[in-house]
């Protein structure tokens, strides 16, 4: 087995690795050591636009599948991930809503879930440091505090939207994204394609495009093509990593990397699959695995809908906060600028799209587990919580009043929710102690305080917006009070 020793070991690439291993290399000396290992490899954007072509990269066969990686007990609710280099930042729309300051404390006013450890107010300066390392286009004027602009201005609102806004005013908002507005470093500005997953003009903010670098500072070592399966511990302190290259089976294998402080970075599975496998006895720990859920309405309406400079133009909170929180779920509504015409004549543009998209609650007994394959994390997932229903019934309800400003014609209702938002989170959640929460408010272990858990396994509850520019504003704040 082989052995090295390291100032820091960072186990994945994605948001949650790349943003703290960003202020850590701007706070520790010059002579630190960090070895960061990364499952996948670098599958670039390049690659990926040529694969959508009919072009693949030799190595196409080789890549790791979300659905192979887990053992899904529950085959119809998908968990969907990128294991290369920028994790999901590669596959991310980079919608970049802020949780609200209410979304932190949802316990305490709503009765529901648990508290986070921190308030928005401590978290408020990150937010606008993240912001600034993205390039998020986003308007003057929210919903949430704000304490500084957005780097780049606001994409420009479709026709519908301004109907919206003239009566809403600051809760229906151009949607901050990281979908550029104007050029900005190496990325284009967004050509509203609706084709984020892969970015035909590379205007979407990935780790690819914004924190290659990291990775090529000379205390840094990445390592690819190396799953973590355990760590080793010795009187409540991670002593070392063990991994394997990714792909082989054979267990006798392994590869161990010693380290002062260790940072997992990886997804919700397998941060809590990790602590497992390494005799993590804490009861949260895989617990609580969820996602939102969300669902579609289509919408003829008396006006033309045109507009509108990106993929998702606008971001909708008349359903977002309110008492009504204490019985059903909080919903963040998207306005979708998707190609789309209507089937009748002269009536080409004469419809709308919206995504209604909820809070949740998590469960515990939805659970990440080590199964007889050290390798696959069996996931046990039952479904999500009837607050998610109780929410989508409140604004099926009311859909008519919320679109009151549009001449509306007819709504048309999904009458389910999508497969997935493709969040993965809350699977090793923080909090105050070992009794309510796996991490403390630093992200770090409770047991062994010298390893941070990172990214959307430690949400303790689970807001309507998207998490990847809160997952990343942790890891900044992290870094920041901890070297």
């Amino acid at each position: 087995m082989d052995s090295k020793k390291y100032d820091l070991i960072v186990v994945g690439t994605g948001f949650a690795s790349s943003f703290f291993l960003k202020k850590y290399l701007e706070k520790c000396k010059e002579n630190v050591k960090v070895l960061v290992l990364e499952r996948g490899r670098l599958y670039s954007h390049m690659d990926r636009l040529a694969s959508l072509r009919g072009k693949s990269p030799s190595y196409q066969s080789d890549l790791e599948s979300h659905e192979n990686a887990v053992i899904n007990k529950n085959p119809s609710k998908p968990w969907v991930f990128d294991v290369n280099f920028g994790g999901s930042s590669n596959c991310w729309w980079a919608c970049t809503p802020r949780l609200m300051p209410n979304d932190f404390q949802v316990n305490s006013l709503y009765g529901k879930g648990q508290d986070w450890p921190i308030s928005y107010n401590e978290i408020e300066s990150y937010y606008c440091e993240a912001e600034d390392i993205m390039g998020i286009s986003g308007p003057d004027v929210t919903p949430f505090p704000k304490s500084k602009k957005y780097p780049l201005p606001s994409h420009i609102l479709s026709t519908v939207d301004k109907k919206m806004q003239a009566k809403y005013g600051q809760n229906w908002i151009s949607q901050p994204t990281g979908r550029a507005s104007a050029a900005f470093g190496k990325r284009n500005a967004c050509c509203s394609s609706y084709t984020c997953s892969v970015c035909p003009v590379d205007a979407k903010f990935t780790i690819e495009n914004g924190l290659k670098y990291l990775y090529e500072d000379p205390r840094v070592e990445l390592v690819y093509g190396k799953q973590v399966i355990k760590l080793e511990t010795e009187n409540n302190i991670v002593k070392a990593v063990v991994c394997i290259a990714t792909g082989t089976n054979d267990l006798s294998k392994t590869q161990k990397f010693e380290g002062e402080v260790v940072a997992l970075g990886a997804n919700a599975i397998f941060n809590a699959h990790i602590l497992l496998n390494s005799g993590d006895s804490n009861p949260l720990t895989g617990a609580g695995i969820c996602d939102q859920r969300g669902f579609f309405a289509n919408m003829n309406i008396d006006m033309d809908n045109v507009g509108g400079s990106s993929a998702l133009t606008a971001n909708g909170y008349m359903q977002y906060d309110g008492d009504f929180r204490k019985e059903s779920a909080s919903c963040l509504i998207e306005n979708h600028n998707a190609p789309m015409i209507r089937n009748e004549k002269g009536k080409w543009r004469k419809l709308a799209r919206f995504k209604f998209v909820f809070e949740e609650i998590p469960n515990n007994d939805n659970r990440i587990k080590a199964g007889e394959n050290l390798l696959k994390p069996v996931i046990e997932y039952g479904g999500h919580s009837s607050y998610i229903d109780a929410g989508k019934k409140r604004v099926v309800a009311k859909m008519n009043e919320i679109f009151s400003p549009l001449p509306v014609e007819e709504i048309f209702v999904d009458d389910y929710y999508q497969d997935t938002e493709f969040h993965v989170l809350s699977s090793v959640r923080m909090g105050t102690s070992k009794e309510n929460s796996v991490v403390d408010k630093s992200m770090i272990h409770h047991q062994f305080r010298n390893l941070f858990v990172l990214g959307g396994s430690a949400f303790p509850s689970v807001s309507a917006s998207n998490p990847s520019l809160t997952i990343s504003a942790l890891s900044l704040k992290s870094a920041n009070e901890n070297f």
